[in-house]
């Protein structure tokens, strides 16, 4: 989907395919039948954008064959789809039955990620619309936290190096751009936005920068003016904005019934409350019996409130928005990243790929009318 700022700049507005587990360039393809097509008609748009992710082993072959990526980006068209961002987390298996601290694996600190994500810039250059103006990929903030020292830190910087000179490359050769942004995420090395002013500073800025996670940034408790102003000071660009709500208690002792069916296998969920403390995952808060109010990395629907006393964190989004986009420095991409249908409580579940089509539709609408509200408009 298609917006545009006042003055004219294009905006693009995408739904994240991590929440599909297809690893192969057929099954991919498959997706696009299933469920963008079907999200693009009940929209009603002519073009639907997708974050797509790629798993390690199709995008290597992806980016080792100019025949399959021109495959790709033809399949993609004639249904009406394409693709400017990258989600370039998750490096294989994420929708495997548990995932876990997996996901950071491998890390900033390995060449195995370093040629993920130059794949996947390789890709990216040859689906890029030819009016867009640029492309991105989200990805890992540096690590998970442990173990992490000044050796690991070094030999994390000196990949972020190589990774800017290669995009760099990747630009003489093709006059495309893309943009790598790190994610801040809690429990990683870089969990706050002051985090990834300390630790990011100095990065190549043309190629390199942040993307920001609206549902992370609510779970680590910031400010959003305030952790927005600090990037600008700082000069840390947000690349990326993927529009996300988290999971909310006031009281979770009086609630824990309720917030017990959130616990799950497959996905780490990362708790905090606004004094600073927090657990890992959600188990392990109620265990521990973290005092509340609770902010919980679990991704959950836009559009939909979960069973009241819980809330969402939809108030930190908008309060993000407005602050990037009235009188901010604004962004060009914007990713729903809601990947944790098929794990929420069965009452609030899909259960057929036609119901999670009308879910993601209705989470683009939800992300779609934030936007115009803070005046962005539709690209006639």
């Amino acid at each position: 989907m298609r917006l545009r700022y006042a003055d004219g700049r294009l905006a693009h507005l995408s739904y994240c395919t991590n929440v599909h587990p297809a690893e192969d360039l057929d099954g991919i393809i498959a997706q696009c039948d299933a469920y963008a097509v079907a999200v693009r008609e009940q929209l009603g748009s002519e073009v639907l954008g997708l974050g797509l992710w790629l798993a390690a082993p199709v995008a290597a072959e992806l980016a080792a064959d100019p025949t399959r990526r021109k495959r790709l980006r033809r399949e993609l068209d004639v249904r009406g789809l394409e693709v400017v961002t990258l989600n370039g987390f998750p490096y294989q298996a994420f929708q495997a039955p548990v995932v876990k601290h997996a996901v950071y694996q491998p890390d900033w600190t390995t060449g195995d990620r370093l040629n993920y994500t130059v794949n996947l810039a390789t890709i990216l250059v040859d689906l890029l619309p030819d009016d867009a103006v640029r492309g991105s990929i989200s990805t890992l903030p540096l690590a998970w936290r442990e173990p992490w020292n000044a050796i690991r830190a070094r030999r994390s910087r000196r990949m972020l190096d190589l990774l800017a000179a290669e995009l760099a490359r990747l630009h003489a050769r093709t006059g495309r751009t893309v943009r790598v942004g790190f994610e801040p995420e809690p429990g990683c090395v870089v969990e706050t936005t002051s985090q990834a002013v300390d630790l990011l500073s100095g990065i190549d800025t043309r190629w390199l920068g942040l993307c920001l996670d609206l549902a992370h940034l609510a779970c680590a408790w910031e400010n959003p003016e305030t952790a927005l102003a600090a990037l600008r000071i700082a000069g840390l660009p947000v690349v990326k904005v993927q529009i996300s709500a988290a999971l909310a208690a006031d009281a979770p002792a009086a609630d824990a019934e309720l917030i017990r069916r959130y616990v799950e296998p497959r996905f780490l969920h990362q708790t905090r409350n606004r004094f600073g403390e927090g657990a890992d995952d959600l188990d392990e808060a109620l265990q521990e019996g973290l005092r509340g109010p609770w902010r919980v990395h679990y991704h959950v629907p836009l559009h939909a409130a979960p069973t009241v006393p819980l809330r969402t964190t939809v108030p930190v989004l908008r309060d993000t928005l407005r602050a990037l986009l009235v009188g901010g420095d604004g962004c060009d991409h914007f990713d729903v990243e809601t990947y944790t249908w098929g794990v929420l409580p069965i009452e609030h579940r899909p259960n057929t790929p036609a119901r999670l089509a009308t879910g993601i539709a209705a989470e683009l609408a939800f992300a779609r009318g934030e936007l115009t509200a803070f005046g962005l408009s539709d690209v006639e």
